[in-house]
């Protein structure tokens, strides 16, 4: 550590820089190494610096009081809205979507743009954004590193801010990114691949990384992989669709949400490197003179849970995080006792058992009067008449036991009999899972 912030201090020197430069050998016959951007980045890198007055990082130009405002901003032409209009409302409706500005709720005492900070809290400082992939992948994955001008390059700090849901880019912008900018940090942000890239099949437009669309062969967030021949085929039976890349894109982005994470942490190294730096690599901004910490929140949290676990190179210092959407192994070597409770054994289940299992029983288990009482709507989304469908079916092929409310709604011989061999415990109540 005392080595590498005495290069950071007197790295003007070509002595210092030939102790502190691996790849220059005694003599100084190797060149320095360049600061390239990471081998994973494709295409080019979009920079832009606002200065915290027209524009920022944090709101957009909106400030505390446009992002408390009920009414969105509007664009000057709706079929034609610039990259900076894009930006505004993404900014705009990511940050109300996740940070609770109604009155009494909070916003603008305890947390907002302009507690501990300016009266409006508009950041100034520099943006990059860019395209990533993985191995095995040619999906591009957004990544973008905010460096706030409070940045102090005496003492490092960068905070991780992956978007949860299947948010964009901007989609932690209100939770881990504000508190980030707002302590002088880096933010490094990604959509992990499960962000917004709407390819219309019907014009054949897709979005660019700053949200304006193209028909063009260029750099988009997605585009279908269909040949024209096939988006003519597909549009002649199904018009005006969308291909979205978190649904369509064939890869699995969930797989890879740590590595995104890591990547994030790296391009953020870059992009330090290059804006504190000098043309050669004098890594004057590294994983060890800096305060790296995991943040963000549900499977964005969970996404920099995984970073965590899966940082091999050092570079993630701690992780902070709210409802991390994780998925551990399953294991049932352990109970689970709420109060006096029976202790519960089985317990686990993996995710895709558990939205199995709804998939499966949750029509039939609707009908239950204790569940119908409880929770109106699902009976709006599962009409009484499905629900009896889905639960006879599922009687038949051995899956629920007990009695059923179609029992009660049919008096006929046909259906008492048949109620008689399918649920023999009688005829009153819902079905039981088998």
């Amino acid at each position: 550590m005392k080595r590498i912030m005495i290069c950071t201090l007197i790295g003007v020197t070509g002595i210092a820089l030939s102790a502190c430069n691996d790849s220059s050998d005694s003599n100084n016959n190797n060149p320095p190494e360049v600061n390239q951007p990471p081998e994973f980045i494709q295409g080019d890198i979009l920079h832009t610096q606002y200065d915290g007055v027209t524009d920022d990082l944090l709101t957009a130009g909106l400030g505390a009081t446009g992002l408390d405002s009920a009414t969105a901003p509007a664009f000057s032409d709706p079929l034609n809205p610039s990259p900076a209009e894009l930006r505004q409302l993404a900014i705009y409706n990511n940050y109300r979507a996740l940070v609770d500005t109604s009155p009494g709720g909070g916003y603008g005492e305890f947390f907002g743009p302009g507690v501990g900070n300016q009266t409006e809290g508009l950041i100034p400082g520099h943006e990059y954004l860019a395209f990533m992939t993985v191995n095995g992948s040619s999906v591009p994955v957004t990544v973008m590193a905010q460096v706030p001008d409070s940045f102090d390059v005496q003492n490092p700090c960068m905070i991780t801010a992956p978007s949860s849901g299947s948010r964009g880019i901007y989609g932690a912008i209100g939770t881990a990114g504000e508190w980030g900018l707002k302590k002088g940090c880096a933010v490094v942000y990604t959509d992990k691949g499960s962000g917004t890239g709407a390819h219309n099949l019907e014009t054949n437009t897709a979005q660019r990384i700053d949200g304006t669309l193209s028909s063009t062969d260029e750099s988009v967030q997605f585009r279908a992989d269909l040949t024209a021949s096939q988006r003519n085929d597909f549009n002649a039976d199904w018009p005006d669709r969308f291909a979205w890349k978190h649904a369509h894109s064939k890869t699995n982005p969930e797989a890879d949400w740590g590595r995104h994470v890591l990547q994030s942490v790296e391009f953020g190294f870059w992009v330090l490197n290059k804006q504190f730096g000098s043309d050669d690599n004098t890594r004057v901004i590294t994983p060890e003179n800096t305060l790296v910490i995991a943040s963000s929140v549900s499977n964005g949290g969970g996404s920099s849970v995984r970073a965590a676990e899966q940082d091999t190179k050092g570079l993630i210092d701690g992780v902070a995080v709210s409802e991390p959407n994780v998925n551990p192994a399953v294991s049932t070597n352990f109970t689970i006792v709420q109060g006096s409770d029976t202790p519960i054994v089985e317990h686990s289940r993996s995710l895709l058992e558990y939205t199995t299992a709804l998939a499966v029983y949750q029509g039939c288990a609707n009908q239950a009067p204790a569940i119908r009482d409880i929770a109106p709507l699902n009976a709006a989304y599962n009409p009484q008449a499905i629900g009896e469908n889905i639960c006879t079916s599922l009687a038949l092929k051995g899956l629920v036991t007990g009695s059923h409310t179609l029992c009660l709604q049919r008096s006929s011989e046909h259906f008492h009999d048949l109620c008689q061999r399918l649920w023999p415990r009688g005829c009153g109540g819902s079905c039981v899972r088998a």
